[in-house]
């Protein structure tokens, strides 16, 4: 549901709404069913929606809500729309949720990291991947690069610092941890994160009509799988 919210200009074509002050489910079920409704329901002069933790950015053209016979300018024109459509939304519920699994093949040279994590926390490797593959985690969004999800609710026991000196390319498919958050490399790119294993599963394709495997809202787990069954799921992806 969407109970509040608070508007606020983002130069001349956008539109900051706010609807939450911290990360959590509740914000987060704001942000992805104000998604689906703006993703449904576009109106006149929209160009795009970017969502994130806490707000909703919406983009549109001053141009084509201008109106030279009314003194409503395109801005509060657009915050009419907006807050009828939050209005909407306030009985609306939330659908089901989707899971997601993700094979993992962790540590050797797939998580070249793993070992750090576990000796940072006091655990051993094999703890590190029983208490990271038994987690349910939750997209929060989609961002950094196309198809790299924020998944929020990895167990505190595993939270370890970026490294000091970031890799200059990271493989595609890399599972990393970054503090108390842990993601997934969707394309080859530079980063920081502590890297504990890698995926087969490809998370951003850009010829399919949907690029992104996954989508705010989601719910992930990880399966950790051997090496052959790395390199098989592999052969069958090319």
């Amino acid at each position: 549901m969407l109970p509040n919210h608070e508007f606020s200009p983002l130069g001349d074509s956008g539109v900051i709404v706010k609807l939450g002050d911290v990360i959590d489910q509740k914000t987060h079920e704001k942000v992805v069913t104000f998604s689906e409704y703006l993703q449904k329901h576009p109106f006149p002069g929209m160009i795009e929606f970017v969502p994130s933790f806490t707000t909703m950015t919406v983009y549109y053209d001053p141009v084509l809500l201008f109106d030279p016979k009314s003194n409503v300018i395109p801005y509060e024109r657009v915050l009419a729309i907006l807050g009828q459509m939050v209005g909407e939304l306030q009985k609306r519920q939330m659908g089901e949720d989707r899971l997601v699994e993700i094979p993992v093949c962790y540590g050797g040279s797939f998580g070249p990291d793993l070992e750090a994590v576990a000796t940072h926390n006091g655990l051993s490797s094999e703890e590190v991947i029983a208490i990271h593959s038994s987690t349910e985690y939750l997209v929060y969004m989609i961002g950094f690069a196309p198809g790299f999800p924020y998944l929020g609710g990895m167990d505190e026991r595993l939270a370890t610092p970026r490294r000091s000196s970031p890799r200059l390319a990271i493989p595609m498919g890399s599972v990393g941890i970054g503090g108390s958050q842990t993601g997934i490399y969707s394309v080859e790119s530079p980063g920081g994160w502590q890297i504990i294993g890698r995926t087969p599963q490809s998370l951003f394709q850009p010829d399919d009509k949907s690029p992104s495997l996954l989508r705010s809202g989601d719910k992930v787990r990880f399966r950790p799988i051997s090496e052959r069954e790395y390199d098989d799921r592999k052969k069958v992806s090319l």
